[in-house]
């Protein structure tokens, strides 16, 4: 061994080739607890060295390096198949497995995983941004691939997480302006004649989600303890209408059942009974207070444009079923009802969500203050 090519103790082999090029080699630590041999290329003996020595000094600190190489979308389709799946609501994996399918692994599938680079992702982001995605369908790109490069971590197979460094503009909060009492009265009373009468009254009510009310079965209605109990809900995962669990545990609520809903649901267990008998063997007994003709779960959207009909026909201002939501925990506001017992009516997990409806401002309020203000300065 000639003296240039002599190595430093510990470094590995490292040795010139007929191409010019040098290559070095040792053994270092991989994922599955043996010992593998890897090899790193470069122009010039000190270029090879300082990758050596970068990763024997990783395998000595207990880093491994990865026992095959992974290849971004490959480690993707094992992660949905034997990690998320697993551990993920179907609801939550779906969001992911699409946003795997439909860009990750087109755009970063073939880049090695352990080669990964925050400037890769941030290009990658970037362009989709420049390509005319939303920022919100932007960021569920970011928080599905740092989800699997965090597993990656756990695998051992890279050191960091890229992706949690990439920067994002902030998503631009919608700027929500409820119905006041009197347009949700005007509502309720163009929606009465409506078979979605009482589910839309619901969430008005109560303060549902639209899945929520859809999901409850008469297993959750109590008619002795006059309670109705949010546990559920229903859901199209992978084209197919499914009940599945809340959220949330803070989802899972008791609410109480007030004389108006209770006798309204009475009723409508009448009516269910005469469509359940008329219908026969074509019954589907899915057990929801709500059913469809056929007993199975009501399609969510025509919830929706049921409640985009009825504010079309009748003139009434514009807003999203989900929307209701702030209507009713503005009213609850106005009721001067605490935020933590809002928080629990409506179901949130952080009582941060319920005071961002507790802090909506209206022009009338506003009015009211600046007036007081001008009243103390002017003597008015």
């Amino acid at each position: 061994m000639t003296k240039k090519n002599r190595r430093a103790n510990g470094e590995g082999t490292i040795y010139q080739r007929k191409d010019g090029r040098w290559e070095g080699a040792a053994f270092v630590l991989a994922s599955d607890g043996t010992y593998k041999r890897v090899r790193k290329y470069g122009k010039t003996r000190e270029e090879v060295h300082g990758k050596l020595v970068e990763v024997l000094d990783r395998s000595r600190r207990g880093v491994p390096v990865s026992d095959r190489p992974w290849k971004l979308g490959e480690y993707l389709d094992y992660w949905l198949e034997h990690v998320a799946s697993l551990r993920l609501r179907a609801t939550t994996y779906a969001k992911y497995e699409t946003m795997v399918r439909l860009y990750l692994k087109p755009g970063l599938g073939k880049q090695p995983l352990d080669r990964l680079r925050v400037a890769r992702i941030q290009t990658f982001l970037n362009q989709q941004l420049n390509a005319g995605r939303s920022v919100g369908t932007v960021y569920a790109m970011k928080v599905t691939l740092s989800a699997a490069l965090t597993r990656a971590m756990r695998e051992e197979l890279i050191s960091i997480n890229p992706a949690r460094l990439v920067v994002l503009p902030s998503p631009q909060p919608s700027t929500v302006r409820p119905w006041t009492v009197d347009e949700a009265r005007q509502f309720l009373k163009a929606a009465k004649p409506l078979p979605y009468y009482l589910p839309l009254t619901m969430l008005l009510i109560y303060g549902l989600r639209r899945g929520e009310v859809l999901g409850i079965g008469w297993e959750n209605v109590d008619l002795d303890a006059n309670t109705i109990r949010i546990a559920w809900q229903i859901q199209r995962i992978k084209g197919k209408l499914v009940r599945v669990p809340v959220k949330t545990e803070a989802g899972k609520r008791t609410l109480p059942l007030i004389p108006f809903v209770r006798d309204a649901i009475i009723e409508h267990a009448g009516l269910q009974a005469d469509a359940k008998r008329k219908a026969g063997k074509t019954w589907q007994d899915w057990g929801l207070v709500f059913a469809s003709r056929t007993g199975g779960p009501i399609e969510p959207t025509n919830l929706g444009r049921a409640f985009d009909r009825v504010i079309k026909d009748n003139g009434l201002r514009r807003i999203r079923l989900h929307d209701l939501r702030h209507t009713t925990g503005t009213m609850l506001k106005d009721l001067k009802v605490s935020p933590r017992d809002a928080k629990e009516i409506l179901g949130h997990a952080r009582i941060s969500v319920t005071m961002e409806i507790y802090t909506h401002g209206d022009q009338d309020a506003h009015r009211e203050a600046i007036e007081r203000i001008s009243g103390k300065l002017f003597g008015e």
